[in-house]
């Protein structure tokens, strides 16, 4: 209103616009249509682009356009309205927006048909069908008589918003009655008349002229739905309204005043004139069910709360269309039933095949894709980027793609997690039986090498080179063959804890027996040098002394990891993509590469002595099996480094076991097996003379 001051004396029928713009927002984001077009009239649509359009997009909602419509004043502007009409109808038909709304007041019908009809002369008609319009509650649909031989087929599958109303009881049989002719008819009925039959009235002055005149035969139910309609539409059910709100109003005065107090007409006419407050206190308590069934009262806010209908138009080939109610925005209803719609009774526009159209400015995002804003488009413009790899985007138009949860990974379609398994070295999988196999097996022909080494224990060549460090090296490989399946299994907490240690000081005894033999080869034969002082050092003290000393730094080394930072049970999330492992967690790296470090020390000595006195004439040649035996052993710890480190999961301690089992395999086949061979199968070797006889000529050799 222009004048603020009158805003209390104002009393609204029509519903509120908020309710009618916050509907149109409900309806845009229900059929998620984002990328939208507007078309608007008048000044009230001017306002409605400049206060209530920039609320849409913080919900996510575009504009691709928004053009304004000359009003339409007088006929003579008709041809210039169609000739203005060309730029225009090109920005609205040539847009991809499907959902276009359109604003504006009684006129806006007859511009918006203008509109169209040009397009159809630029031969464009068939995209006319591609949108949905929407119109706001202040269209209705109206038509000048040179329209009434057009197409309605535009409208097809429109969505309006129109106030709320009912059947109004009689209303039909009152437009029936209707007559121009009649003493009661007023002007404004024949100007209608004349618009809507092309004749004009008797006794009028166009009818003087060459102008066709009413026969009175006409009838208004003759014409179609596109000039005149029978059912009472929002616009009049609101003046229906106003009307009888007035009248309840006065007619509650008149009984009030009526009751305390007898006047003259002249004097009550008088008082009411000079109390219009008064009359005002009785509009507002007005309330009363009209002949629909509605009830008629104002709120706090002096509005009647009517709510707005959404409708569905429906046209058919006579140029007829129904108006069909497929929904309601109610502002005073519970939050969930403020818009309520019922999308399976709309009819959509020809075009589109009763499939729910699509408004977007491009195609959506599907699931494994987010959106990457286009450089200088709104930002309901967006390219589609495939999830980078290790990211997952579950949800359309996502803007995003995120991680999975540590324990769970993205399918191939990267639009879902999918829950690792837990994976480790298990008996029951073909690896961890054939290791376990091995182990086992290794374990029984070291026990059976023993034993017949116990067997034949009085024998020469069983008691050269120190029979109690052979037992203890045989002793020694047993256990590392046994000490493999603690890797091999679910890892626990005691398993966790004794599988490094236990290995790194076996394998320590291991390697300590080997040095010990090695040096005892050295100083024996030098001490069969005449006046060698070395003879003393040849014995088991020697051997004890090397054997024990080695392996005490290496549990002393494994006891310092125990206590300061033992290994335990974990989970490994990351190494590999689709699985969990349970493996054991070393604690401290540090205390590993140490036993690792050491136990790769000793081993280097052993095989540099071995090595050095390879060619001693010992009896058996036992150090240059010892030699070969250290050889297979660095070669198998030098390649089980970078093998592990380049490994994950399970095949990690699968390296590991195929490690030991490998490197305790090569100690037990260079060193026993030629020892082995002339106790069972060339037993007349295996004699004190014979022995003597090769060590002697072996001598000999050497000093000459």
């Amino acid at each position: 209103m222009a004048n603020k001051n009158e805003e209390a004396f104002l009393y609204k029928i029509f519903p509120s616009w908020a309710s009618q713009y916050m509907g149109i927002m409900k309806l845009l984001l229900y059929f998620r249509w984002i990328w939208v077009g507007v078309i608007y009239v008048d000044d009230e649509g001017q306002r409605f682009v400049q206060e209530v359009l920039p609320i849409f997009p913080e919900h996510g909602i575009c504009f691709d356009f928004k053009v304004k419509f000359p009003a339409m004043t007088f006929m003579d502007s008709f041809p210039e309205l169609e000739e203005g009409n060309n730029n225009i109808a090109t920005v609205v038909m040539g847009s991809t927006a499907k959902a276009v709304v359109v604003h504006g007041g009684i006129t806006a019908m007859i511009i918006f048909r203008i509109l169209l009809r040009t397009v159809e002369f630029n031969e464009i008609s068939i995209r006319t069908k591609a949108k949905v319009w929407i119109l706001t509650a202040q269209v209705d649909f109206t038509s000048i008589y040179i329209q009434r031989s057009w197409d309605v087929d535009f409208i097809h599958g429109a969505l309006s918003f129109a106030i709320h109303s009912g059947e109004m009881l009689g209303f039909d049989q009152f437009l029936r009655a209707s007559d121009p002719a009649s003493e009661k008819a007023d002007g404004f009925i024949g100007d209608f008349w004349k618009q809507a039959f092309g004749c004009s009235l008797p006794g009028t002055a166009e009818a003087m002229t060459n102008t066709e005149i009413c026969t009175g035969e006409e009838k208004l139910e003759s014409l179609p739905g596109s000039v005149f309609e029978m059912s009472m539409t929002g616009h009049s059910y609101s003046i229906y309204t106003a009307v009888y709100v007035v009248a309840h109003a006065f007619h509650a005065m008149y009984s009030s005043m009526l009751q305390h107090r007898v006047l003259a007409d002249g004097r009550r006419k008088k008082l009411l004139n000079q109390q219009p407050q008064q009359f005002r206190e009785f509009l507002k308590r007005v309330s009363f069910n009209n002949s629909a069934g509605d009830l008629v009262a104002f709120d706090q806010n002096m509005e009647i709360a009517t709510g707005l209908d959404i409708i569905n138009w429906v046209t058919f080939p006579n140029k007829s269309f129904l108006r069909a109610k497929v929904g309601r925005v109610d502002v005073k209803a519970p939050e969930d039933t403020v818009f309520t719609i019922r999308e399976d009774a709309i009819v959509w526009p020809h075009m589109f095949n009763q499939v729910q159209p699509l408004s977007l400015c491009n195609d959506r995002c599907h699931s494994g894709y987010s959106k990457k804003k286009k450089e200088g488009k709104p930002f309901c413009c967006y390219d589609c980027l495939p999830c980078p790899e290790g990211k997952i985007s579950y949800l359309e138009d996502s803007n995003a793609c995120f991680q999975c949860l540590e324990d769970k990974y993205p399918n191939t379609n990267q639009d879902s997690c999918l829950q690792k398994c837990i994976i480790f070295l298990s008996y029951e999988e073909p690896l961890g039986i054939t290791l376990a196999s091995f182990a086992l097996s290794f374990s029984f022909l070291t026990a059976f090498v023993l034993g017949i080494f116990i067997k034949n224990q009085d024998t020469p060549i069983v008691k050269a080179n120190n029979r109690n460090l052979s037992y203890v090296l045989l002793v020694s490989l047993l256990l590392s063959f046994l000490c493999a399946l603690l890797f091999i299994g679910q890892p626990g907490k005691l398993s966790c804890l004794l599988q490094q240690t236990t290995f790194g000081i076996i394998f320590s005894v291991a390697v300590s027996c080997v040095l010990a033999k090695t040096i005892i080869v050295v100083v024996a034969f030098t001490a069969n040098k005449p006046g060698s002082r070395k003879r003393n050092w040849v014995g088991n003290r020697l051997a004890n002394s090397i054997v024990l000393s080695c392996s005490l730094i290496q549990t002393t080394i494994c006891t310092t990891w125990l206590i300061s930072s033992p290994p335990f049970p974990d989970f490994d999330m990351h190494s590999t993509t689709e699985e969990i492992i349970l493996k054991c967690n070393e604690g401290s790296l540090v205390m590993f590469y140490c036993v690792l470090g050491y136990m790769g020390f000793l081993a280097t000595v052993s095989f540099t002595v071995a090595f050095l006195g390879r060619k001693l004439p010992d009896s058996f040649n036992e150090a240059r099996f010892i030699t070969f035996s250290m050889l297979v052993f660095c070669s198998v710890w030098l390649t089980f480094i970078p093998t592990y480190l380049s490994t994950k999961g399970k095949y990690m301690v699968a390296v590991e076991v195929f490690s030991i089992l490998a490197s305790s395999a090569g100690l037990l086949s260079c060193i026993f097996s030629p020892k082995v061979y002339i106790i069972v199968v060339r037993p007349e070797l295996n004699i004190k003379g014979q022995i003597t006889r090769r060590l002697n000529s072996s001598t000999q050799q050497q000093y000459s």
